[in-house]
């Protein structure tokens, strides 16, 4: 079992011994959300940290957008049982970029790629394939897009 799986697992049952219900079913759905993932495909495997942060990364992502949801839909008690799932599984993740430091990722991989001769619109894609790796985990995919292309239109 991986460091995060385990780690996961010992949350979860320090927090069924705690009675938090909150935490415990949070991380419920999510180590059977790995274990899906383990088991998807014709063998069954298991995840590395890496790929287990992306599961937790994909369910954060899920809770944030029920929220939105809910808050649209006029459904505040379930919008709030939504963020606070979502802040259960941010402890997990690591610290996300703030938007300055991701600006200035974004501004040099514009750079790199202008010196390799990409230029307007259509260097997006040449300046994703150089922001996601240094960026992987750290900012969510919607956020670093708008700060390239808020960069290539300026």
């Amino acid at each position: 079992m991986t460091t995060l799986k385990s780690k996961l697992q010992e949350d979860l049952n320090a927090a069924i011994k705690e009675r938090d219900e909150l935490r415990s079913s949070t991380l419920r759905l999510t180590l059977a959300a790995i274990t899906k993932e383990e088991v998807a495909g014709k063998e069954k495997r298991v995840l590395s940290d890496d790929e287990v942060l992306k599961v937790i990364t994909k369910e954060a992502k899920k809770r944030r957008e029920a929220a939105d949801a809910f808050a649209q839909g006029g459904r505040a008690e379930s919008a709030e049982r939504e963020k606070a799932e979502g802040e259960v599984l941010a402890a997990y993740l690591p610290k996300q970029l703030g938007d300055e430091e991701l600006e200035r990722i974004v501004a040099q991989a514009v750079e790199e790629a202008k010196a390799a001769g990409a230029e307007g619109p259509r260097a997006m894609g040449a300046v994703m394939k150089i922001v996601n790796p240094k960026v992987a985990g750290q900012a969510e995919g919607g956020r670093v897009a708008a700060a390239v292309k808020k960069l290539l239109a300026g």
